[in-house]
């Protein structure tokens, strides 16, 4: 067996011809429809982009123990079994997060992987003294930093001077790497290769022959780089500008990913090889008045995202669309099962190579989230947001063994009040530290911010997709509620985590109804 796993970062189901969207021309998505079977309702798990690369390697949950940190040593990993069973796997990405502090272990799974330098924040280019006044004047007021550390976009704009022709970008080059995996490999069997690209994550760069299909009024400078925050001091023309730089750099994604099927097409790689398209979660660019994906609730823009998926023992069933609820967490066990290996006991999710035979029916329902903020759940129907009822006073520890933040370890001040805690139903009898979160950390997730528009609120996607009228329907609450404590339930989730939702009572109901 043979597959190729092509993720892309940031990427808007809201955007692609596939689902319906037409703010963008995506002809190779559509491509991609024809020749797969397309998910209609498939959602995140643990937010942002490591915990959704958790979620996927070990088919499981994350963000109820856990912020962004690296794999931990008792969890799975679909490229460590598959490698480990004697299956060769490849990773070609440009996904830096990878390696920095909070995302290690991940490439190492992999019998080889390439690292793609250039995207966001990378470290790439070295330059001592830099133009600040020069690219002050370049770039727009909303994207520039006065001082440069390791979350500056003095970085990226580094980066910028070694990316100047159409073949320098990151994401040409990381289908290139694909391309030449393939080429070396297409005549051998048993590989897994994961094409990997940071884009259309921000900054939304593309070269300029894209661009110009979605002109706006705006004549300013470079602004390509959202802040993650509610729409204050933008003018329309500035809000149109982003959005027209998104669409540019999802239609050079767009573009690229019709390279990796013109591969397909010329090598006839559809009877034998498999190919899995989807994205870690989507984005907020200007809907209900917010950028970006972490700050505010997650609502669908952000949570329902896509998924194509073409199997070789399917392929009568290209072109054809399923309704079953699927989510991030079920790619690990579809893998696995692909390549004919068993699931792991501590696997939540579940293999969509049934679901390929026919849409049955899948999970009752999706709980999906980022460490800190809300509990979310959908059933495909209604969407349910719970917040805790004070943030900033919640009670929430950080459960690991690897205690990194997003670019920094665990400072030393942060192992005040640290204790040993569990085994938990997955870490495989290993007790993990209990550290109490600093979720105003600097270096943490939110780099200082904090989470707003804190509603518990409940919406009816049939009749307000858009989600701006929220629903008063106690009946779909409660079912919503109980669904909400069984999976909890299922991932092993901490006791304080019922306390922080106020689902005590509820948890210890219905517990006296199963022991009855």
């Amino acid at each position: 067996m043979r597959t190729v796993f092509f993720l892309m970062d940031s990427l808007s189901r809201h955007s692609l011809g596939a689902y319906g969207f037409q703010s963008v021309r995506t002809p190779n998505f559509d491509r991609l429809a024809r020749r797969s079977v397309t998910f209609d309702t498939h959602y995140v798990g643990s937010m942002p982009c490591i915990p959704a690369r958790r979620d996927m390697h070990t088919g499981r949950l994350n963000f109820l123990h856990r912020s962004w940190g690296p794999l931990e040593p008792f969890d799975d990993s679909y490229a460590e079994i598959l490698r480990s069973s004697g299956t060769y796997t490849h990773l070609v990405t440009d996904h830096y997060h990878y390696w920095e502090d909070g995302g290690v272990c991940y490439h190492q799974r992999f019998n080889s992987y390439e690292f793609v330098r250039g995207q966001e924040k990378d470290g790439w280019v070295p330059m001592v003294e830099i133009p600040k006044e020069d690219w002050r004047a370049q770039y727009s007021r909303i994207q520039f930093d006065e001082f440069r550390n390791g979350n500056s976009k003095l970085i990226n704009y580094s980066n910028r001077t070694r990316i100047q022709e159409e073949p320098d970008y990151p994401l040409v080059r990381v289908l290139d790497g694909a391309i030449d995996f393939l080429n070396r490999n297409r005549m051998a069997d048993n590989w897994f290769l994961q094409v990997e690209c940071y884009d259309p994550h921000e900054p939304f760069t593309a070269p300029e022959r894209f661009r110009k299909d979605y002109p706006t009024g705006y004549d300013g400078p470079i602004l390509d780089c959202p802040r993650y925050d509610r729409l204050s001091d933008e003018a329309p023309e500035e809000v149109a500008e982003m959005r027209a730089n998104y669409a540019a750099l999802i239609a050079m994604c767009d573009e690229n990913l019709g390279r990796l099927l013109d591969y397909f097409d010329e090598h006839d790689l559809w009877k034998d090889t498999a190919l899995i398209v989807t994205s870690d979660h989507g984005f907020l660019i200007g809907e209900h008045d917010w950028f970006g994906k972490n700050r505010m609730p997650f609502y669908e823009e952000i949570s329902h995202i896509p998924l194509f998926l073409h199997h070789p023992d399917f392929a009568d069933q290209a072109g054809t669309r399923r309704s079953a609820l699927t989510q991030t967490m079920d790619v690990m066990p579809t893998i696995l099962d692909t390549f004919g290996q068993p699931v792991p006991a501590d696997v939540q999710g579940a293999s969509l190579l049934n679901v390929l035979r026919e849409d049955v029916p899948g999970r009752e329902a999706c709980l999906f989230g980022m460490f800190g903020a809300a509990l979310n759940i959908t059933d495909g129907r209604y969407t349910y947001f719970r917040y805790p009822n004070s943030i900033p006073e919640q009670e929430l520890f950080e459960y690991t063994l690897m205690p990194t933040h997003l670019r920094s370890r665990f400072a030393v001040r942060e192992f005040d009040g640290a204790e040993l805690a569990g085994p938990f139903a997955f870490s495989k009898g290993v007790r993990l530290l209990r550290l109490p979160s600093n979720m105003g950390a600097a270096d943490g997730l939110l780099k200082g911010a904090t989470i707003e528009d804190c509603h518990t609120v409940l919406y009816d996607l049939q009749s307000d997709p858009g989600q701006t009228m929220p629903v008063d329907d106690p009946e779909v609450e409660a079912r919503l509620l109980r669904s909400m404590v069984r999976l909890m339930a299922d991932h092993d989730a901490p006791a304080e985590a019922y306390r922080r939702f106020d689902l005590v009572e509820l948890a210890a109901e219905m517990q006296e109804e199963t022991a009855a």
